[in-house]
């Protein structure tokens, strides 16, 4: 019988890592974890430049890793080829892309302006896609890498008012299969993490306007879910703890997606 060495910490050490979207709620966590393991990491931004910045110095500190900041907008593909040049220049490799940065409105489906469907696809689709591209790029010359896209239980699960951002994240778990298919000759594995309702500072008074009880009420496990739930699953899928996982979607959602009938009618005990 092969006798396991008795080691439960999730190794990432010398690893250089690009969190998109990563200032600011679940990608500031999955940055946080990912050092918290070794990783260097690149933290990529859009508009919250200073809270960048100040993530970067505080992992650094922390951890002892190298923490860089760089602003884009992934849904330019100027602006990604820059920071993968400046991902070349300041660390000549990477090992893991998050592709966290998205965005979400509300509309009527027979009212949305097409100019705001072709953004959300943009960022969602087009920019997750072109940064997936450059990353494999560099990973097939090393024949390893990991790319993990931050989708949603909304691939699945549909909602009123979202059916630009619902069918953006769909295709985004489509493309993660693809992805996986032909880039695992090289060694390079593809997955999609789908939260479900996740509490960040971002959208805490949203949830509690609403009613934190209903959501309590709704999930299987009885409460919402916090940043670092999606944050810790995404640094061991970055390890070779999960060597043996590729082309597929992980749900981190307290079985949310699957409780769509609340009525129970099993019989009292």
């Amino acid at each position: 019988m092969k006798k396991f060495i008795m080691n439960n910490s999730i190794e990432l050490k010398n690893k250089v890592v690009l969190v998109t979207g990563g200032s600011q709620g679940i990608g500031s966590a999955i940055c946080t974890s990912m050092a918290a393991c070794g990783a260097n990491v690149v933290i990529n931004y859009h508009t919250h430049k200073e809270s960048a910045e100040n993530l970067a110095i505080s992992l650094h500190n922390l951890y002892g890793v190298r923490a860089l900041s760089f602003g884009a907008d992934i849904s330019n593909p100027e602006e990604v080829a820059k920071m993968f040049s400046f991902i070349d220049e300041n660390f000549s490799q990477l090992d893991v892309l998050v592709n966290n940065a998205g965005c979400e409105t509300v509309a009527h489906a027979i009212h949305l302006d097409l100019a705001v469907w072709d953004k959300i696809f943009d960022v969602n689709l087009k920019g997750a896609f072109h940064c997936a591209q450059l990353a494999g790029r560099r990973m097939v010359e090393k024949k390893t890498g990991v790319i993990i896209n931050i989708s949603s239980i909304h691939d699945k699960v549909p909602r009123k008012g979202l059916v630009h951002y619902c069918s953006s994240k769909a295709a985004l778990n489509m493309m993660t299969k693809c992805l996986a298919l032909e880039l695992a000759e090289h060694n390079i594995r593809v997955v999609a993490v789908c939260p479900g309702a996740i509490e960040t500072e971002m959208n805490r008074e949203e949830i509690n306007e609403f009613g934190r009880d209903k959501f309590n009420n709704w999930i299987p496990l009885g409460k919402v879910g916090v940043v670092d739930d999606v944050a810790w699953t995404c640094a061991f899928l970055a390890s070779e703890r999960a060597s043996y996982i590729t082309a597929t979607e992980l749900y981190i959602d307290g079985g949310y997606k699957e409780s769509t009938i609340p009525y129970d009618p099993r019989p009292k005990r």
